[in-house]
């Protein structure tokens, strides 16, 4: 494990398995990657190439008929694979918290905002009396809830939309964890309230140290928001980079896909579609699974898989076209 490593994804493949066990969807299928203290790992893709299956993995939150069948998930040390779902759930909310994209899922109504920011911090902090609600007010306050005092004894239909999801960042914070797992926390935000939201992460990062797993469509906000970038499709990781890198020199057609279809002020050429539609993860197609979309297509994508080729400058990309470019003298 890296020196400085918080998390280490090793070949982490999760299956799902359908009808019986007869049929297998590929949802994780080979991720690797490492997260460092203090650093933002945006994961990209479409819908359904694997994201929020990762992060799941991760946790151990995966419902019933998926499994963890490769690889392991290294935290501080420890491989997460191994644990049972009781030494899993010390470290949930302790050690690794997780913002989900729709407040509304993760607040109670029946509960005052008092005793759902305050329940991590009793049961990982044994935080008890007075030292408890000062530690919710503090909490509070880090993520700019006004008059916390008040605040924490309503409940979350009296608060806006801005305001509960700063409200579950102050629950995925009471813990102290080292790690935070946001999994798109802006969806339902406006531009405004969106742009706050996320300089209020990065100020709760830049004072704590946390490392932060941040899983967008948006690469607006990974521009703004992440060091690394790690793009998947189809399942895998097809390119990983310095979030500079990334947008400055894509390696992957796919991600170069990605770009070309984010809209720019002032222009007035149509905005690019990537062509076709994400393969079924149950039936996948041979060779890349990206060949039957790809513009750069070559005869060997199509029946061959490619493996990671690293270019020297920190990225790497799963691509014939890159491993060519590399062989040229």
């Amino acid at each position: 494990m890296a020196r400085d490593a918080v998390l280490q994804v090793a070949g982490l493949q999760t299956h799902f398995f359908t009808f019986g066990g007869t049929r297998v969807v590929r949802a994780v299928d080979g991720v690797d990657f490492t997260l460092r203290e203090g650093e933002t790992l945006g994961l990209v893709g479409e819908s359904g190439s694997g994201k929020t299956t990762t992060c799941l993995s991760i946790v151990g939150l995966l419902p019933r008929a998926a499994r963890i069948v490769g690889g392991a998930v290294v935290f501080e040390g420890e491989d997460l694979t191994r644990k049972s779902q009781r030494e899993l759930r010390r470290i949930r909310g302790r050690r690794i918290a997780v913002i989900l994209q729709d407040p509304m899922a993760s607040l109670n109504p029946l509960f005052t905002i008092f005793r759902q920011v305050a329940e991590p911090a009793f049961f990982h902090q044994r935080l008890r009396g007075r030292s408890l609600r000062e530690r919710v007010q503090s909490l509070l306050r880090a993520v700019r809830i006004p008059s916390p005092e008040w605040r924490m004894r309503e409940y979350p239909h009296q608060m806006s939309g801005g305001m509960r999801q700063r409200i579950v960042g102050a629950i995925a914070l009471a813990g102290g964890p080292r790690l935070v797992i946001a999994d798109e926390p802006t969806t339902n935000l406006d531009v405004t309230i969106q742009a706050q939201y996320l300089d209020l992460l990065k100020d709760i990062q830049r004072d704590t140290g946390v490392a932060l797993i941040f899983v967008t469509h948006n690469l607006g906000i990974v521009a703004k928001m992440c060091d690394r970038v790690a793009v998947m499709y189809a399942g895998k990781i097809v390119e990983q980079a310095a979030v500079r890198e990334l947008f400055d020199a894509p390696k992957h057609p796919y991600t170069r896909a990605l770009l070309g279809s984010m809209p720019k002020l002032g222009s007035k050429e149509p905005l690019y579609s990537i062509r076709g539609q994400p393969p079924n993860l149950a039936n996948l197609p041979p060779g890349c699974s990206f060949h039957p979309r790809c513009p750069d297509v070559m005869p060997r994508c199509m029946t061959e898989e490619p493996r990671d080729f690293r270019p020297g400058d920190g990225s790497v990309a799963r691509c014939w076209l890159l491993g060519d470019v590399l062989a040229r003298p």
